[in-house]
């Protein structure tokens, strides 16, 4: 009996050992941001529902994963980069930058987001396609990204291309990292919503100023 209750003891302080060692699970961030209002008035009732289609996000491969990939403070020159496998995005990044461009332009526009949802035959759709060329996220610094994209009016002609670069600063801690890649998606997204209104004004000179 006293053999029992030692083995159990054991076995008890085991796992209790093997729950301290045991790493924390993760932590989810999204680059949507629901409390954004909209740039732009939704379209006036009985007007004709603008719809968008945006494109897969291109992407560096080593950003296209779901662990926030971050560089230390002081090695912003460094090619060395820390991949969080504890601070994660809540899907791939490629995917998260997407939906949350994709419902933040929608928004801004009063339009349908056709992305996910399909397009309804024979309506008219304004194509949108962006590409990552920068991403460094500098811990207790700033976020620091570089975006170009192509506005396309699937029923016209050619597409205009637009860039964007923005730098903007964080607070300490990875939780202000992230909060600061939500806003560089916000202020892209305000961006594109523009240049899609300019294109429907003025079709040569869609992009922002």
């Amino acid at each position: 009996m006293k053999a029992m209750l030692s083995r159990a003891a054991a076995l008890i302080a085991v796992l209790v050992l093997a729950a301290g060692c045991a790493s924390p699970p993760p932590q989810y961030y999204s680059l949507a941001d629901d409390t954004l209002r909209p740039a732009s008035a939704p379209a006036a009732a009985g007007a004709a529902p603008l719809f968008i289609e945006l494109a897969p996000v291109a992407m560096p491969e080593r950003l296209a994963r779901p662990q926030m990939v971050v560089r230390q403070k002081g090695a912003a020159d460094s090619p060395q980069v820390d991949i969080l496998e504890e601070h994660r995005w809540s899907s791939s990044f490629e995917n998260e930058l997407r939906d949350a461009l994709a419902s933040g332009i929608a928004g801004r526009l009063g339009a349908v987001d056709a992305t996910r949802s399909g397009l309804a035959r024979g309506r008219p759709v304004v194509r949108i396609a962006v590409q990552l060329r920068q991403f460094d996220a500098v811990e207790n610094s700033r976020v620091d990204a570089g975006f170009s994209w192509t506005v396309r009016r699937a029923d016209e002609g050619p597409s205009t291309t637009c860039q964007l670069s923005l730098s903007e600063p964080v607070d300490r801690g990875l939780d202000a990292l992230a909060a600061g890649a939500q806003r560089v998606t916000a202020k892209l997204a305000d961006a594109i919503a523009r240049s899609v209104s300019a294109m429907s004004s003025q079709p040569a000179v869609a992009c922002p100023a």
